[in-house]
């Protein structure tokens, strides 16, 4: 199976969650873009699912992520990899974040993860949500993306191990409810 990310802290984590290795883009010798031009995650997720395994033909385990925080509406959303364009670092755009959010009270956001696998005859989906607050500093330790400004009871997700973050993680729990519809289905998601 293909997991089309090349974000290998993305590739340990699922790794961890399936108990197994997962070839990801970076293991291919050609460049595929994606254009990512969903409403929601899961519209982004398919998309790329799709486009990933009609590319390659392997079947194609795909997500997308991100940040959504209440009193911006929701914002980052489907922007959080890119709403400060291209090639910015995890810390400046969590700097923008934290400066967009320094004069606000009400500090609840959401991670979301919607997944998508297509094999070429079955598009199965899963999305799950952690919701926490943003911080009012970075704690930049382990992780990556927003876990430095990410709190969920209290502690930021950059402190928490791979092993300690998959038990609460929305990835977590969107894999194995697929993994419950390949079993359901008899589809191998790992082949």
């Amino acid at each position: 199976m293909l997991f089309a990310t090349t974000n290998l802290g993305k590739v340990k984590e699922v790794e961890d969650i399936l108990k197994t290795k997962v070839l990801s883009l970076k293991d291919l010798n050609e460049k595929i873009e994606v254009d990512e031009n969903g409403k929601t995650f899961l519209e982004n997720a398919i998309i790329k699912a799709k486009t990933i395994y009609e590319k390659t033909k392997i079947p194609t385990l795909a997500e997308d992520s991100g940040l959504e925080i209440e009193v911006l509406n929701g914002f980052p959303g489907v922007l959080t990899n890119r709403f400060l364009g291209e090639k910015k670092t995890d810390s400046e755009k969590n700097q923008a974040l934290l400066n967009m959010m320094k004069d606000k009270e009400n500090r609840n956001c959401q991670f979301v993860s919607a997944f998508a696998f297509y094999d070429g005859k079955h598009l199965e989906t899963s999305e799950s949500v952690l919701k926490g607050t943003i911080a009012y500093r970075e704690q930049i330790n382990m992780g990556f993306g927003f876990d430095s400004i990410f709190l969920y009871q209290d502690k930021f997700l950059s402190d928490m191990t791979i092993p300690e973050k998959n038990k609460i993680s929305p990835r977590q729990k969107a894999l194995k409810n697929l993994g419950n519809i390949f079993l359901q289905k008899d589809i191998d998601l790992i082949n």
